[in-house]
Order: structure tokens, then sequence, then C-alpha cells
């Protein structure tokens, strides 16, 4: 046989051989998008649920909320954020460092192996409040808006704010 047939039929084989095994390449790249996509949701829950909790504490601070209604709903919002942090745990166990820093940790802390109780709950939300860079300042003395402490004027009036 040639030498020509030979490098002619290695590279026949060379793309059966890559045919044959796509499909097992495919999986890994749908079940990490399938991941990718878990792992958003997750994120963008534990987002919202810290966004409540701190609308909560906010709304009872003003009043807004009865007393007694407001344990109850605080409680159903830290367990919920718990769920979410234990899933986020599982979903991500200390691959953080391997994606580039991009999967945002919820906290530094280490990682329980006992559920967490309300005080490790309390440092975690602690922690997320202080990290966070735009703090509500408070309101518009001018128009009563809500501003930022990094807004220098008021976002809707336009009037000084500092």
């Amino acid at each position: 046989m040639e030498p020509a047939a030979i490098f002619l039929l290695l590279i026949v084989l060379a793309f059966i051989v890559l045919f044959v095994t796509r499909p097992f390449f495919e999986r890994r790249r749908v079940r990490a998008a399938e991941n990718s996509h878990e792992l958003s949701f997750l994120l963008a829950e534990r987002e919202r649920l810290l966004t409540a909790l701190q609308e909560l504490d906010f709304d009872q601070t003003l009043g807004k909320i009865p007393a007694e209604d407001y344990p109850a709903q605080r409680a159903e919002l830290l367990q919920k954020g718990a769920e979410v942090l234990r899933q986020l745990d599982t979903l991500t166990p200390d691959t953080a460092g391997q994606t580039g820093g991009k999967v945002p940790r919820p906290g530094s802390a280490p990682k329980p192996t006992a559920p967490l109780s309300d005080d490790d709950l309390e440092d975690l939300l602690a922690k997320r409040r202080n990290g966070r860079k735009d703090k509500t300042a408070g309101f518009c003395p001018k128009c009563g808006q809500p501003a930022l402490q990094s807004d220098v004027s008021c976002p809707s009036c336009g009037s000084t704010l500092k």
C-alpha cells in the first residue's frame, strides 16, 4: 500500500473517531450549562432574599409591620436564605477559585457541618450588608425620594444631598 493511501486512511479513521465520541463531549457541555443555569437561579434567589430581609428590617424600624408579625416573617426569610446557601454550597463546593472568582461566595465563614444557627445567619447577613457598595443613605430632603450613599445629588429632583 502506498504512503498516501495509508495517510488518507488515518485521516478518515480520525474523523470517524471524532464523530463517534462527539456526543460524550456534548453531554458534558449540557450538564455544565444546566449547572450554570441552576447556579444563576440560586444566586438571584439569594440576592432576592437578602433584599427582602433588608426591606423587612427597614419596614419594621419604620413601624409599618406589626410587632407580632415581624419575628415570624424574619424567621421564614432566614430559613429560606439558609436553604439557598446550602444549595449553593452543594452546587459549588470550593470551586469558586477554579472559575476565576466569578462565583460570589455567600461569606467568608467556614463551611458548617451542622445546620446554620440564627447567630451564624446573622453574621453572614451582617457581612453581606457591610460589603454592599451602594447603601441606602435615606431620602432627599427636598422631594422625599430614596437616595444612595454614593449619590451626590438626588436622582429625582437633582438637589444636592451632601
